[in-house]
């Protein structure tokens, strides 16, 4: 009896003790005029779970649907209508995809100007309950940093595909700005979650970097340093790390990122890619601290038409 009693304490302190967080993972969305009409149901969906908030990594609209002044502000009410605080994170289809004839022809870089001036004004998230956000600079405002409970969360502009590189051997004048601040705001935060000693840490992008041509030796020119730092990071770090991202459309929970010598999985490192066009849903994510993974996820798919 006098064990029993015992084992009752334990599992009531564990009880007591064990806290966990929550937050929604979507992106590639909405696409076409049904997921725009369907995606303010989806995100209430999310929110009367009572959740953290909202993670969108980006492709807010269909690569060759116009990127319009009208398009970016529907975005942004729709995204600020949400009852959750909402994190969105710039995609390739409202910025470099500009570029297209069908997308409008326009300057990239204008129209990524844009995205700043109207989602990244303020160190806010968006959302009717807004939460505080540290963000890099006034020229890179888009590259964020937060907290949930045990984690820091670091989200970094890198639309696919490729990053944005170019179409030659030598990478663009863009690309080169931009991914060197992006490196500098990745190595920023594995150093606040080491120096912190963090559970873990989530980085949060919109492409999918090629995790499987990477450990095969033949990474994409525009993911390479990206990827060499996230290895060594993460080898680094005795926490767990989270990338989400979405780009491809096919969501996904692995564990990608293999050691550079031995070519087995690192443990420590998990992925998860969003759902995309044209399967709506979203992912649930739990930080649980008495979990040894810390992580765990719920899938949850929405009705089609």
């Amino acid at each position: 009896m006098r064990n029993l009693l015992a084992a009752l304490g334990v599992l009531m302190a564990f009880g007591i003790h064990a806290e966990t967080w929550r937050f929604a993972l979507i992106g590639d969305i909405p696409y076409s005029d049904y997921e725009r009409r369907e995606l303010p149901a989806m995100i209430e969906t999310i929110s009367a779970e009572h959740l953290d908030f909202i993670v969108h990594v980006g492709d807010f609209k269909a690569s060759n649907a116009r990127c319009s002044d009208e398009t970016v502000h529907d975005r942004h009410a729709l995204f600020n209508a949400s009852r959750l605080p909402f994190i969105y994170v710039p995609g390739d289809n409202e910025w470099t995809d500009c570029t297209l004839p069908d997308a409008g022809h326009y300057s990239e870089l204008e129209r990524l100007g844009k995205l700043r001036a109207v989602f990244f004004a303020e160190p806010l998230s968006l959302g009717q309950n807004r939460i505080p956000v540290e963000q890099q600079s006034a020229a890179f405002p888009e590259h964020l940093r937060w907290r949930l409970g045990p984690v820091l969360f670091v989200s970094l502009n890198v639309p696919g595909p490729n990053n944005n590189f170019g179409v030659s051997k030598e990478p663009g004048d863009e690309y080169r700005s931009r991914n060197t601040l992006v490196i500098d705001w990745l190595k920023q935060g594995f150093a606040q979650v080491r120096r912190e000693q963090s559970a873990g840490i989530v980085v949060v992008m919109q492409g999918n970097p090629g995790f499987k041509h990477f450990a095969a030796g033949f990474a994409d020119n525009g993911y390479r340093e990206l990827l060499d730092v996230l290895r060594s990071e993460t080898l680094a770090f005795p926490g767990q790390v989270l990338v989400l991202h979405g780009d491809t459309h096919w969501h996904r929970i692995d564990h990608p990122l293999r050691h550079p010598e031995t070519k087995e999985r690192i443990a420590n490192f998990t992925r998860v890619e969003s759902f995309g066009y044209p399967v709506m849903g979203w992912v649930k994510v739990i930080i649980d601290s008495e979990s040894p993974t810390l992580f765990r996820f719920e899938v949850r798919p929405y009705k089609t038409n």
